[in-house]
């Protein structure tokens, strides 16, 4: 297994904590590249610029580094997972990024959740484009973006883009697109974040108006009325509109809707969970579109 050297060649103690200071020098000048850091509580560990975030558990963390490695800024990992993440500490070391092997405790202080799953990594965001940039991108004949209005549970929003990857949707439309980007929900999407964009708006109905007059077909989802999901013909562009669980989507956003359809059932429950609803009707899109 490698390990990360400081520049006086001495191993790093594998069970170090990475922000205790073993270098008086670097103190007063830190320095990223370094193996340990300035003492300091664990609250202010957990901090991070606004351009960086905290990802966590095993399958998010290793899509993450296959897709964008340069992104990777630190990584953390449990002595038991540090063997299926060696690669990674080999391409940190080569480009004189920093790695800890710590222990349970420490991993939870610095991912500051119980569902760190052995490995954490501090990366760079991924950037948000604007709808409007989309948009401006010729040549999709076929394409499905998903809009969210007012969705913000984490796990919902993890799950969403979990089935958006898996069926190929382009975006999500979203006044606040950073919200796909919290620990939480990326742990939920399995390394789905890396192929969804957010695509961010400051009016959800001038957004979808915007997505009509380039060729999308808006469609909202009802409970209580609408066409069955399973008698529709979906068209190969469109947007799929989803509101809050407890509202659905807004009135403004509804009148704007060109199909409303409803997932038939038992009725023995009044609707599906948000993120059900959505891999249901995206599955049916992406069969249509085969």
């Amino acid at each position: 297994m490698s390990q990360h050297k400081p520049k006086n060649g001495k191993a790093a103690n594998p069970l170090h904590k990475p922000w205790t200071k073993t270098d008086k020098a670097a103190a007063n000048k830190p320095n990223r590249n370094t193996t340990t850091a300035k003492p300091q509580a664990a609250k202010a560990v957990k901090s991070v610029h606004e351009d960086e975030i905290k990802v966590y558990s095993q399958n998010t963390c290793r899509v993450l580094f296959q897709q964008r490695p340069d992104s990777v800024i630190r990584l953390y990992v449990s002595e038991k997972m540090a063997p299926k993440f060696s690669d990674v500490m080999k391409y940190l070391a080569a480009t004189k990024k920093a790695y800890h092997i710590v222990d349970e405790a420490e991993l939870e202080k610095v991912s500051a959740s119980t569902h760190h799953g052995g490995v954490v990594m501090l990366v760079k965001r991924k950037p948000v484009q604007s709808l409007a940039n989309y948009l401006q991108q010729k040549g999709r004949k076929k394409d499905c973006l998903l809009a969210l209005d007012s969705v913000s549970n984490a796990h919902n929003l993890g799950a969403i883009t979990r089935s958006c990857a898996h069926f190929g949707v382009g975006g999500i439309i979203m006044k606040q697109p950073e919200l796909l980007q919290s620990a939480a929900a990326l742990r939920t999407a399995e390394g789905g974040g890396e192929f969804v964009d957010g695509l961010s708006c400051d009016n959800l109905p001038l957004a979808l108006q915007l997505c009509k007059e380039a060729g999308y077909t808006l469609i909202t989802t009802s409970s209580h009325g609408g066409t069955s999901l399973y008698q529709s013909e979906l068209p190969a562009k469109v947007v799929i509109v989803f509101g809050e669980e407890m509202f659905g989507v807004s009135k403004n956003v509804a009148k704007s809707a060109d199909i409303a359809l409803q997932i038939p059932g038992s009725g023995k429950v009044e609707s599906l969970n948000v993120s059900v609803a959505a891999s249901l009707i995206l599955g049916e899109w992406y069969r249509q579109q085969l």
